[in-house]
């Protein structure tokens, strides 16, 4: 890495106009490894309690996969799988216990002391890669209506307003195996941010709104202003809305001819 950076991060998490929350978002530093952090997201579907017991899951599988993971010697990719296929069969084996039918989606991406950062998506849930506020990435929904999208059916100012666009063709729990979608960013630099969140954000902007907000704001100040503006945008009718924002910013040095260290993370703040 050619030049020292710090990551600028914060959490949010809000149950919008639903009577019980069933997201759930966390962001992980490693116990071992400085400028390691894994920020994952799950929005949980099934009833009351079947919802908020599957997107648990994903966040248990997350932490016990994360404190195995080496940067040094594991395959980033190998470990993203792995917590989308074991989450997925643990909510699977809660279907069958409990007779409810949980589900969840997952967005979730690996940021390494190098700076390479890794992505694995499942449902709806979305990732962003923004420099400089200009969205360079997003996940792709695995959606009915981002099917349609694909197919130049619809545009994606129709999927947003769509009848059918909360139906999902994948996520984690169903019958079927869930997809697994991966991306990679070789080399974060400063001015990149990430962002991750469920569909109760993203619904409500389009991209260059978000990029415009994480551009211009602190990481905990864009975590505000999104779940405020969301809140006001569903007018009453808004869904269970998580989200997680990571800024890359340059690390500059206090003394001359002291380095700093390559890759430096400060304890996430959570809105």
């Amino acid at each position: 890495m050619s030049k020292a950076i710090r990551l600028s991060a914060s959490t949010g998490i809000h149950k919008g106009d639903r009577e019980y929350q069933q997201d759930q978002v966390a962001l992980l530093s490693h116990p071992r490894y400085n400028g390691c952090v894994l920020a994952v997201l799950a929005d949980g579907m099934g009833g009351r309690s079947g919802g908020r017991k599957a997107s648990d899951q994903v966040m248990l599988t997350a932490k016990q996969l994360f404190e195995r993971y080496s940067p040094e010697t594991d395959d980033p990719v190998a470990m993203l799988k792995s917590l989308v296929q074991e989450a997925h069969i643990v909510i699977r084996l809660t279907a069958i216990t409990s007779e409810q039918e949980p589900h969840s989606t997952i967005a979730a991406f690996l940021i390494n002391p190098r700076g390479d950062c890794h992505w694995v998506h499942a449902g709806d849930s979305r990732i962003y890669h923004f420099q400089n506020g200009r969205m360079m990435h997003r996940t792709s929904d695995h959606s009915y209506v981002q099917a349609l999208v694909d197919r130049g059916e619809i545009t994606e100012a129709e999927a947003n307003t769509h009848p059918h666009s909360n139906i999902l063709v994948g996520c984690l729990g169903t019958e079927s195996d869930p997809p697994i979608t991966t991306h990679m960013v070789h080399q974060l630099h400063p001015g990149d941010v990430l962002l991750s969140c469920s569909d109760g954000v993203w619904h409500y902007f389009s991209p260059t709104e978000l990029g415009s907000v994480v551009e211009s704001l602190t990481p905990r100040e864009a975590t505000e202003f999104l779940i405020e503006k969301a809140r006001i945008r569903a007018r009453g009718t808004g869904d269970n809305l998580s989200l997680v924002i990571v800024k890359i910013e340059a690390l500059v040095e206090e003394k001359k001819g002291i380095p700093p260290a390559p890759f430096y993370t400060p304890p996430a703040a959570t809105a």
